[in-house]
């Protein structure tokens, strides 16, 4: 199912949201749900029950083409193919018992139904639609290439439009920032990872290299204030004091928005920290280049996908996990041992509020009620899905907690590093 998009498109909300809305504003909506499939002989409502039966009745049609069929009526029913059972009972007909007259046998189908004509998209990265939050020349804009070179990339204009995207068939995938080697964790992405539904299908770690952009003409001593993400403020603040830019700092959505918005309204007294490619999609000049406080400054993103990938052991594989129990922190030792005791390396863990139940109460009749901070997990760590420590640790880790869940299990960004630099 494709949704066709002008150019340079921007996703909007679906949904009614707290945001400015003008009378002409072209929401996108989809009416195809993949829990909405109902077909009978008991097969399966999810759409990957739907692609295996599909792929099941291919392989019949084809093996009956090759091999004359048994007498016994049973030669026509598949419950099972290659040993696993599905979720299925087909009761196939023969091509030959569709006919009509016995003169005039029906003719085979030109081309037998396989899985590659169920796929949604390509898989390695030809004319893939992947979403990204921001405008042309974002820095997640450039990781969407990166991670799926000559994609065509849908700007988004919140994290979660992002993420509906791909959830609504609009995008196949959508390339999200995870955290930042300066800033730290993006925790607005933690929060839908859980929310939604969405798999961490790869990771990809971009150097980010900050300029600072103004309207041709203007030099530093005109400025008033900066503007960019909270993040782009974060990365470049000694370096704005150093410059003498005692100045207001403001946050927006997006370093490539803040560009965006002094060329549209012409701002002569405002500066914006992004890329050098936002300065040419927008005509801005740049008035220092590399103004990140640390050459290091690198920023991890991660994938998603309807579907999960297969886990692999040929290559490096990172796996991304998520917990909380009724107990508090105090079985957070538990759970680190049961990766410690294996020799799985944690790369990343993270605590965020359990919404849910932000609060526990501890009621103790001598010392009155406490009140105790309920968290959840996020934990990243070095191993597939694929390999037997790793299963072990999760089985035993989901004896001490309430709820667990795995995110992703996906190969490694292995790209070597290089400090950033203007390209």
């Amino acid at each position: 199912m494709q949704a066709l998009l002008p150019p340079n498109y921007l996703l909007k909300p679906y949904i009614p949201l707290p945001s400015r809305v003008g009378p002409t504003r072209l929401t996108v909506q989809c009416a195809y749900r993949s829990d909405s499939l109902n077909f009978h002989s008991s097969v399966g409502s999810t759409r990957s029950d739907w692609q295996s039966s599909c792929a099941i009745l291919a392989s019949k049609v084809v093996s009956s083409q090759e091999q004359p069929a048994e007498k016994s009526g049973s030669a026509d029913h598949v419950a099972a193919v290659n040993g696993h059972k599905t979720s299925v009972d087909l009761d196939l007909v023969p091509i030959e018992k569709l006919s009509s007259t016995d003169d005039k046998p029906a003719s085979p189908p030109a081309k037998a139904l396989t899985i590659a004509d169920l796929s949604p998209a390509p898989m390695h990265g030809a004319q893939l639609r992947v979403a990204y939050q921001g405008v042309p020349g974002a820095y997640s804009e450039a990781a969407a290439g990166k991670a799926y070179p000559n994609c065509e990339a849908i700007p988004c204009d919140q994290f979660e439009v992002a993420f509906q995207a791909v959830e609504l068939w609009i995008a196949d995938r959508a390339v999200l920032p995870i955290e930042n080697s300066l800033g730290g964790s993006i925790h607005r992405n933690y929060d839908l990872l859980l929310r939604h539904r969405l798999h961490i299908v790869g990771e990809v770690q971009l150097p980010v290299h900050h300029c600072l952009l103004a309207l041709p003409g203007v030099r530093k001593d005109y400025l008033t204030r900066v503007i960019s993400h909270p993040q782009a403020l974060a990365q470049c603040e000694l370096t704005l004091t150093k410059l003498g830019l005692n100045v207001a700092r403001e946050a927006v959505d997006d370093t490539a928005g803040a560009a965006e918005f002094i060329a549209a309204n012409n701002l002569r007294d405002t500066a914006a920290i992004a890329s050098a490619r936002a300065a040419d999609l927008y005509g801005l000049n740049i008035l220092a280049d590399g103004i990140q406080d640390d050459s290091s400054n690198v920023t991890r993103f991660v994938m998603l996908a309807r579907e999960p990938i297969i886990p692999r052991t040929d290559r490096p594989f990172k796996t991304s996990i998520v917990f909380a129990h009724d107990k508090g922190t105090s079985v957070l030792f538990k759970v680190l041992s049961a990766f410690a005791f294996r020799n799985i390396s944690l790369t990343k863990i993270e605590s965020r509020p359990h919404r849910n139940r932000p609060i526990r109460l501890v009621n103790d009749s001598n010392e009155g009620t406490a009140k105790h901070f309920e968290y959840l997990f996020y934990v990243d760590f070095e191993a597939s899905m694929a390999e037997v420590r790793a299963q072990n640790a999760l089985a035993e880790v989901q004896e001490f907690t309430s709820f667990l869940r795995v995110l992703g299990s996906y190969p490694m960004d292995m790209t070597p590093w290089s400090p950033s630099r203007g390209d």
